[in-house]
């Protein structure tokens, strides 16, 4: 317990920390955008596959199980890469896969090493995208594949108000538009891009996370919650900091209006 304690005293993101902690973490269009970007990537049947920003593990862990592939993960977040392992104990598929705290924007291997580079919900972070995704080119094949399922203003102009609630309740995301994706693929260097925006409603996205994530995991998630909140001053403020900042948020039907995703493949 003291160990726990010790480890939550402080948050570097609590939007972040927080998912970590209670082993839980989502991305638009859920696992039906998921897959759409495995097949555009053509991963398949022992392929070299990294996951850049891995968070607990899910689609790094289907993908080896589903495709017997050796898969990498990385995330800059110690606690989601514990998190990550435990679940590819649980899934058995520890010896076909591996794991490395990382920054995404400088990824700490050779170029050339991968049949594919995917990364979901994630290169919406970083400072500098241009850098991360050219990162992820210098790491890839020649001739393999990078995709992205990131986080995307449908339409141009979206309010200031919803970019800055967004900003907040989110953990620092900064989305770009279709074009935008299109232009940092082809400003790293890639070629025969595919650009596929989605629009998306709030039942549906609550429908993909509950197909995301499994009922035994959620009764954790709700269990490591309630517990942080009871032994974490820190967590307790960042939860009701978190609630606040949801009631803020734009009306849902104006939201959507202007949030989606999309998934960005291009080739080396």
């Amino acid at each position: 317990m003291n160990k726990l304690l010790k480890k939550i005293s402080e948050l570097k993101n609590p939007y972040f920390d927080l998912q970590a902690e209670i082993g839980i973490t989502k991305h638009m269009g859920g696992f039906e955008a998921t897959r759409e970007l495995i097949d555009l990537c053509h991963i398949g049947k022992n392929k070299h596959i990294l996951d850049v920003g891995c968070s607990v593990g899910r689609t790094m862990c289907s993908i080896a199980k589903r495709y017997n592939c050796r898969v990498i993960g990385v995330d800059i977040s110690e606690r989601m890469i514990e998190r990550a392992k435990e679940r590819s104990k649980r899934e058995g598929v520890k010896n076909r896969v591996g794991f490395l705290i990382a920054d995404v924007q400088s990824l700490p291997f050779e170029k050339d090493l991968f049949n594919a580079v995917i990364s979901e919900s994630v290169t919406a972070f970083p400072d500098n995208k241009q850098k991360a995704i050219s990162d992820y080119v210098r790491v890839t094949k020649p001739g393999g594949y990078v995709g992205l399922n990131e986080v995307t203003w449908i339409k141009t102009e979206p309010p200031e108000e919803l970019v800055e609630c967004l900003y907040k309740a989110a953990g620092g995301i900064k989305p770009e538009t279709s074009d935008g994706w299109k232009e940092l693929l082809e400003g790293a260097g890639l070629k025969d891009i595919m650009v596929k925006p989605y629009k998306i409603t709030m039942i549906k996205q609550f429908i993909n996370e509950v197909r995301q994530i499994r009922f035994a995991d959620i009764s954790k998630a709700w269990y490591r919650l309630l517990n942080l909140y009871i032994i974490s001053h820190a967590y307790r403020k960042a939860i009701k900091e978190m609630i606040i900042d949801t009631r803020n948020m734009p009306k849902r039907k104006i939201m959507f209006k202007y949030w989606g995703y999309g998934i960005y493949v291009g080739r080396k």
